[in-house]
């Protein structure tokens, strides 16, 4: 497998000191309005942008809108007055940004993600592996996310290099044509050899201002439900913990993770939303068992080739630091039954 390595690069811009109105082209259509800014404003830092777009001064057709929301041909966006960084900023990419390529062609990417590496950048984070990726390849004209994974998760990321593979990859996830399915470690002995999960999940922010979701309980009118829809199947159990593969129906953010600590059968290592007194322990590492990550890999991923119509299965493998957790468990006698 041949990988992209590390990345270094500068920041740069000229900036508008007055208000522009700009008309959305098909070139943009369905970009999300951070990456438009963070491709055509280079020199400012992802932070300032993040800081318009929450301030309310980037608008889209005279409404407010969030980081995520994609753009579509003909909106009209507001972009204020930016400030004008005159000194480059040496931007050091992390020494674990070499990501082993699954495939690749002039429609596709798909790299091995590591775990603790975001999928792009955000607040707090000044980098992903979409703005690396870019940065290494300035003669890339197009290259967006196909569909994300927790800075935690490792494995399969699928990218595309043209709006077409893009549009395409997004219709085939809406249809249910993609298939995306994870290996999960979570505390408890599961008992079911597959189980069904239809939880509908909502989004909230915590006093911290932390963002978090939670399975909706009851109807209510000012909270927006998504529906959410994950397959367990048992694989293996040992005394406290059993490895499961979830296969998603639906893409919700933290989808595995709420589903399971609902059902009672947190993530192992699940920062969010696990068992804390049990994350410390593994953290610590001084009982023969430690994790230091959260056990949840994007084990492959099925679809149709967006140009060719030919059938794509994408497999990452487990990681050392999984696999020898998994070697440890085994010392202990499994019950291979649910």
């Amino acid at each position: 497998m041949k990988s992209i390595g590390k990345i270094n690069t500068l920041n740069k811009n000229i900036m508008p000191d007055m208000v522009i109105v700009e008309n959305i082209n098909e070139e943009a259509d369905g970009q999300r309005i951070d990456n438009f800014f963070f491709k055509r404003f280079k020199r400012v830092p992802k932070s300032h942008i993040y800081q318009l777009l929450r301030s309310g001064q980037v608008r889209v057709n005279s409404k407010r809108i969030n980081a995520d929301y994609r753009l579509q041909q003909n909106d009209k966006v507001r972009i204020p007055p930016i400030r004008t960084f005159q000194s480059a900023q040496k931007i050091i990419k992390p020494p674990l940004a070499a990501f082993e390529v699954l495939f690749e062609d002039e429609w596709l990417l798909a790299i091995n993600k590591p775990s603790g590496i975001a999928v792009h950048g955000g607040s707090g984070i000044s980098y992903g592996v979409i703005e690396q990726l870019r940065a290494h390849h300035p003669d890339w004209k197009f290259l967006e996310l196909v569909h994300r994974l927790d800075r935690e998760t490792s494995g399969v990321l699928l990218l595309a290099k043209k709006r077409s593979a893009l549009v395409e990859a997004h219709r085939q996830i809406r249809e249910g044509i993609v298939q995306k399915r994870y290996s999960v470690m979570v505390k408890g002995r599961w008992r079911n050899a597959k189980q069904s999960v239809k939880l509908s999940l909502n989004k909230f922010v915590t006093a911290d201002g932390e963002r978090r979701v939670m399975v909706m309980s009851g109807k209510n009118e000012e909270k927006k439900e998504l529906p959410a829809h994950t397959v367990f199947t048992f694989k293996k159990n040992w005394q406290n913990f059993s490895l499961l593969e979830a296969e998603l129906k639906t893409g919700r953010t933290h989808q595995i993770r709420v589903h399971l600590a609902h059902l009672g059968f947190p993530i192992v290592g699940d920062d969010k939303y696990g068992d804390f007194e049990l994350n410390k322990k593994l953290m610590k590492g001084k009982q023969r068992l430690a994790l230091k990550r959260m056990f949840l890999h994007a084990a492959s991923l099925k679809m149709t080739h967006p140009a060719t119509g030919e059938y794509i299965g994408l497999e990452a493998a487990l990681p050392n630091d999984l696999t020898a957790f998994l070697q440890r468990l085994d010392e202990e006698t499994p019950v291979n039954r649910p």
